[in-house]
């Protein structure tokens, strides 16, 4: 299948802050022509202050319209709800989990009446989906509406979700060390999944499985834009970190190519970024603005977007608060929350870490 090419890449281009990458790719543009740095300015700076603190190992943030948080804990498996104005979470469940390296807990969302949440987790044998109703006050038993996601490997287990403006529950999964499998429709490993509520696959699918897109290497971060589409934060290996415009039936790559250049048949990324600058993980659309956490980089990324074009990355809160798990709209819309990551066994955690920020500008 010939995929319609997304947005032309913006290529970040930053300081290194650790480790090493891999030498430049030949496919990639220059990046010291679209470099965005510390100084480069859009709408103005954001401002963070506490909302919560000594959380283990936030990853799942799901705002609720009563303007609570519902709060998972990759290592422990806890969903915990953080009231508004309220700096103490109240415990209201713990899934049983295997968390280890990238598993454990991860993406959460509810549906639009917030009567059931989802969460992804991973197991022992396999990766899945479960549902728990919600009427407020008590978080109920998981139900397993998905399962048989590859999940028995420790790393790129995905584990992302939304809600689509279709009504219909988006599902983003890892290669789980087996790159290959990206490539092969007829794997769950490496791909953006749709279904149904009740996880059957959505039955307008592009492929009639639950597959809507492909090519992904380990997607942590979904969502939706004002105008219904679906962006898609990624970690890539060596080289280039990626936001990707998810599209239906569009193959993005991986392995195959990392970054951008690589042939009509892949979809190249709208930006991208070494891999020590980034290690994205959550993402969301704010104040007309792509908003990326990112983990080794440790720094809010801003990608501006005019329509149909991205503007060059801003950084915000670079080094402030460690590594940076997940970022969502708070209720009603006029804030970031922001989790940190510094208790995952990979940061240098403070002694107040981790930590809920509430974000404004």
């Amino acid at each position: 299948m010939r995929a319609v090419r997304a947005l032309p890449a913006v290529v970040l281009g930053a300081v290194v802050l650790t480790g090493c990458g891999s030498d430049e790719p030949d496919n990639q543009p220059n990046p010291s022509t679209t470099t965005a740095s510390a100084e480069t300015e859009v709408s103005g700076p954001v401002e963070a202050v506490d909302l919560a603190t000594g959380l283990d190992s936030p990853w799942g943030l799901l705002p609720l319209d009563d303007g609570s948080l519902l709060v998972g804990s990759r290592n422990t498996g806890v969903i915990s709800v953080l009231g508004a104005g309220d700096p103490e979470p109240t415990r209201l469940r713990t899934i049983d989990v295997r968390a280890e390296g990238e598993s454990g807990l991860l993406g959460l969302v509810a549906t639009a009446d917030e009567s059931t949440v989802f969460a992804y987790v991973t197991t022992d044998d396999d990766s899945r989906v479960v549902a728990m109703s919600w009427d407020g006050t008590t978080l109920g038993e998981p139900d397993v509406i998905v399962d048989g996601i590859p999940g028995g490997e420790t790393f790129h287990q995905g584990g992302a979700l939304a809600l689509g403006p279709d009504g219909l529950l988006y599902v983003a999964t890892g290669d789980n060390g087996t790159p290959a499998d990206a490539q092969d429709r007829d794997s769950l490993s490496g791909k953006v999944l749709r279904y149904d509520l009740d996880g059957s696959p959505a039955p307008d699918n592009p492929f009639g499985t639950a597959v809507f897109s492909y090519g992904h290497r380990n997607v942590e971060g979904l969502t939706f834009d004002d105008d219904g589409r679906l962006w898609a934060s990624e970690f890539g290996q060596n080289a280039w970190d990626e936001v990707n415009l998810v599209r239906a039936g569009d193959n993005y790559g991986w392995p195959e190519v990392e970054g951008s250049g690589g042939g009509d048949e892949y979809v190249d990324p709208v930006a991208v970024w070494r891999t020590e600058d980034a290690s994205p993980s959550g993402i969301t659309f704010w104040d007309g603005s792509l908003w990326m956490a990112a983990l080794r980089g440790q720094t809010l990324w801003e990608v501006p977007l005019d329509e149909d074009v991205a503007g060059d990355p801003v950084p915000h809160l670079a080094g402030e608060h460690g590594r940076l798990r997940n970022v969502v709209v708070a209720t009603g819309g006029n804030a970031l929350w922001l989790a940190t990551s510094n208790t995952d066994g990979r940061g240098e955690p403070a002694n107040d870490d981790d930590r809920v920020l509430a974000l404004t500008r």
